[in-house]
């Protein structure tokens, strides 16, 4: 009989741990400006000590002085560390160690590098809100006619999970009676995720506390009376009107800052969304290139000076003064990955602009094989951070809207040496095909030897595959007769 014991061993593992900061700081670099614009929103909302510059008050000179002095003002009040601003390079760093030594004694095979490609352009398919809602409303109990209301109530939230009509006009809209209309609006409201289905971000805050059971408490007579002197972070005002104390406002402030003010935007997006290009690329009369980014849709921020002079009034008791300081420490973080992130976008653009000039100056058939590879090691940054910042991100050409990934492609070689991108490829098979005969088409054979007088050597298979990709149909369905 075999005896049976604890056997202590020792190895050594090796993982990745992301920071709260880290995350954000990826959340930030990956999010398309439109997107990025609710982000920021949301932290001007939870964060008092953030104030948003309006675009008309302030010069590009002087608001590029005013964040220079802000950031050299709250660093000496502050004593930050640098290391709260570098956690993006130091991840560049930490990751480049970390696949390299993952990979360390590995060869390449071209199938690893296409499997490689693959999971870079990979992209994973969310459920959207409205699935999410409509699968809540089948196990529902409730009347046919409710159950038409509650579907219709779901096609008119947005994105953010507001509804975007009233409830009085979906009756009239539907012919269904007020009253059932009113009852689904409930039962929609105590769908996951809470404070969906409201009118606004004040009625969806608000609900959210009801539903945790605090709509009793200060942060929800605030939300409920106050809510314009919260928007705009009146700590002062707000003590004057409750009649709350200093410390109680900012335990109130942090409550609603755990709040969720657009619930459905965790979800994917409709597909049909409109597209707003976070760069564009153009020529000016000198022929000279520019990159321009695109920064309508991102609010300019700064610290706010009254709490600054409250810190150096030092009337402040020391929770008070912890919350602000944190507050700053969280508001700078911010406004520097914003910073980073632009400036991260416009090397990488770039970058891209030099590679594939020929495609800028001529159009799709000069466009050269890329890898985010080649790009990363130019840039100084790893690989994956170029993945993520260019994830769902569009580009302005003077050939049009291309997404980022559109310019990372595989290729192959032609018989001269030149490197020519599969997307190339395609564009050539398709003006092959729209140049063909409607009687006599052109086989996939014939596309090969056509391609092949070009210096282009691929095989009839991959001819067929990139065919079947355009949408374009085989040789015998092609076939049309006079």
């Amino acid at each position: 009989m075999s005896s049976q014991g604890f056997q202590q061993t020792q190895k050594q593992t090796q993982s990745l741990v992301l920071a709260p900061q880290l995350r954000n700081s990826l959340k930030i670099l990956q999010a398309p400006a439109v997107e990025l614009r609710t982000s920021i929103l949301e932290e001007l909302h939870a964060n008092p000590l953030l104030e948003e510059l309006p675009i008309e008050s302030i010069s590009v000179e002087e608001h590029s002085d005013s964040l220079k002095d802000n950031e050299r003002e709250a660093n000496e009040e502050l004593d930050f560390n640098s290391e709260d601003y570098s956690v993006l390079d130091k991840m560049n760093e930490d990751m480049r160690e970390y696949y390299a030594q993952e990979n360390t004694g590995q060869s390449q095979s071209a199938e690893d590098d296409e499997r490689r490609n693959y999971f870079m352009d990979s992209l994973t398919e969310g459920i959207s809100l409205q699935q999410h809602l409509i699968s809540q409303a089948e196990l529902t109990d409730c009347s046919d006619k409710e159950r038409k209301a509650l579907l219709y109530l779901i096609g008119s939230l947005d994105d953010n999970g507001y509804l975007t009509e009233s409830l009085s006009n979906i009756a009239l809209t539907t012919h269904i009676p007020y009253g059932t209309v009113l009852s689904a609006g409930e039962t929609l409201k105590s769908f996951d995720p809470a404070g969906i289905g409201t009118e606004d971000m004040k009625d969806c805050l608000a609900t959210q506390l009801e539903i945790r059971g605090r709509g009793d408490t200060l942060a929800a007579k605030i939300l409920r009376e106050h809510f314009d002197l919260l928007v705009r972070r009146r700590v002062l005002e707000l003590k004057r009107k409750t009649r709350a104390s200093p410390e109680d406002i900012h335990d109130a402030i942090q409550e609603i800052s755990t709040l969720e003010p657009a619930p459905g935007k965790r979800f994917s997006p409709d597909s049909n969304s409109v597209i707003e290009p976070d760069v564009t690329v153009y020529q000016d009369e000198y022929d000279a290139w520019h990159v321009m980014l695109n920064s309508d849709y991102i609010p300019r921020l700064r610290i706010s000076n009254t709490y600054k002079e409250m810190l150096a009034k030092g009337t402040l008791s020391k929770q008070e003064k912890d919350f602000i300081i944190e507050r700053m420490r969280s508001g700078k973080f911010l406004i520097n990955s914003i910073e980073q992130r632009q400036n991260t976008i416009e090397r990488i653009t770039r970058e891209i602009l030099k590679f594939q000039n020929d495609f800028f100056e001529v159009g799709i058939a000069k466009l050269r094989p890329l890898t985010m590879n080649t790009i990363a090691e130019t840039v100084g940054v790893h690989e994956t951070t170029v993945s993520r910042a260019i994830a769902n991100k569009y580009i302005r050409t003077p050939h049009g809207v291309f997404a980022f990934k559109y310019f990372f492609t595989p290729g192959y070689k032609t018989g001269k040496g030149e490197s020519v991108s599969n997307k190339t490829i395609k564009d050539m098979i398709s003006q092959i095909i729209d140049e063909e005969k409607q009687a006599k088409p052109f086989s996939d054979q014939s596309i090969v030897d056509q391609l092949k007088a070009k210096d282009i050597k691929i095989a009839r298979r991959t001819v067929a595959k990139y065919r079947e990709e355009l949408g374009i149909l085989p040789t015998n369905l092609r076939r049309r007769y006079d």
